[in-house]
């Protein structure tokens, strides 16, 4: 008999890692406050010691979600890089790449705009097509192309419209990323 283990995402603590940080602070304190109400007093501290875990998610997420833009910051982003012309949003994608301790070289050839390397590692980047309405699969194919060609670990494709269902399945396939208007936000801040 072989034993399967769930994959993370799909676990109770997956789960909790994207839910909102008070919903883990909740279950805690229901873990402390039943053990007290149910316990005798010898043993209140295994029911504390059982919150111990969703206290940790909970401080985790709240960091994590801390961290992350606010809704409005994404529209603004969106807004802003959707009515830039191409030189200045490379721009102010290549300045929030460095930020965050990418080396950046812009690329000329087909497929690809960027590469980014970190920790010995490349990615490359397409992002001349982000203002497109509906992203298809043609565009990913060269961006594959690319990929293969350099020998990158991985491929990012910006985009800010919707992406087509086989264009979904091909990035699946490939371990294509996407970097949608919540990703850009993270990477244009303060630009």
């Amino acid at each position: 008999m072989k034993f399967r283990f769930r994959n993370f995402n799909d676990s109770i603590f997956g789960v909790l890692m994207r839910s909102s940080w008070w919903i883990s602070a909740a279950i805690a304190l229901v873990f402390i406050l039943g053990s007290i109400s149910a316990l005798p007093k010898e043993y209140w501290a295994v029911g504390v010691f059982g919150s111990i875990p969703f206290v940790v998610i909970s401080l985790i997420a709240a960091w994590r979600q801390l961290r992350r833009p606010s809704a409005s910051q994404v529209e603004t982003v969106a807004a802003a890089a959707a009515i830039m012309p191409w030189s200045a949003f490379a721009g102010a994608l290549q300045a929030g790449f460095e930020r965050d301790g990418c080396q950046v070289e812009r690329l000329s050839s087909g497929g690809a705009d960027f590469a980014l390397t970190k920790g010995g590692h490349v990615a490359l980047v397409c992002a001349k097509r982000w203002k497109a309405a509906r992203t298809g699969v043609e565009p990913l194919r060269q961006l594959q192309a690319a990929r293969e060609k350099r020998g990158a670990r991985e491929a990012i494709y910006v985009v800010l419209g919707e992406v087509s269902p086989t264009a979904v399945d091909y990035a699946t396939k490939n371990n294509i990323s996407f970097m949608t208007a919540p990703e850009l936000a993270k990477v244009l801040r303060g630009t």
